[in-house]
């Protein structure tokens, strides 16, 4: 009889400004072994590092900069090891957000500006699909009529990002419409993405998330 592989250890960051329980009930449903933890060494040791993010851009930045999380992603990237930001945890990641005028600083791994979403009905809160490229590893498996939660007002509306790091990955860009185009995720080496909430999307984000667990 062949042993089961060991789960692999995921940390959920726990900052202050994210759905940490739905996150870990969803890692944990899909085979990962899952700590909620703000300590620095235990998130930096662990296989994957997941980022939620709810709220404000300025509030979540400065949340996760007292935790010294800024730190945290970058060091883990500097080791080619995987992070996956959510919601607002994907937006920080980007080099900048203006919220009601105020313009706050990203971690600008991502050059980019979150800013308004443009549309008849905002928040725009509720399932819509995406437009994955073909060779998408975290959208592997997945029809492309699958649908995602999304709950957001404000998004990324221009990839900037020409040319990437040489020493990882050529950035995988994945986008949604509502009232007009956005990016929804973003593959990139270790760094992964997505506006919408997998832990939230039922089959299909439990799909998503076995996919990037299946990376580490």
């Amino acid at each position: 009889m062949t042993p089961s592989a060991p789960r692999k250890k995921v940390v959920v960051f726990d900052y202050g400004f994210g759905n940490v329980r739905s996150a870990e009930r969803a890692l944990a449903h899909v085979g990962a072994e899952v700590e909620i933890t703000r300590d620095f060494d235990r998130a930096m040791n662990a296989e994957g590092l997941l980022v939620p993010g709810v709220g404000a851009f300025a509030a979540c930045m400065a949340g996760l900069k007292q935790a010294r999380g800024d730190w945290l992603v970058g060091r883990r990237l500097s080791g080619g090891r995987p992070v996956m930001g959510i919601c607002v945890g994907m937006q920080i990641l980007f080099g900048r957000g203006i919220e009601h005028g105020v313009e706050t600083e990203g971690l600008d791994e991502w050059p980019g500006t979150v800013g308004p979403l443009k549309a008849d009905v905002v928040p725009h809160m509720g399932w819509n699909t995406v437009e994955a490229p073909a060779d998408s590893r975290l959208f592997a498996g997945l029809p492309a009529d699958a649908r995602y939660y999304f709950v957001h007002s404000y998004a990324v509306h221009d990839w900037e990002l020409e040319v990437g790091n040489p020493h990882l990955a050529a950035p995988k860009v994945t986008w949604a419409t509502h009232g007009e185009r956005f990016v929804a995720a973003v593959e990139n080496g270790p760094l992964w993405a997505t506006q919408f909430h997998p832990e939230k999307s039922g089959d299909a984000g439990a799909q998503l998330l076995t996919n990037w667990i299946e990376t580490l």
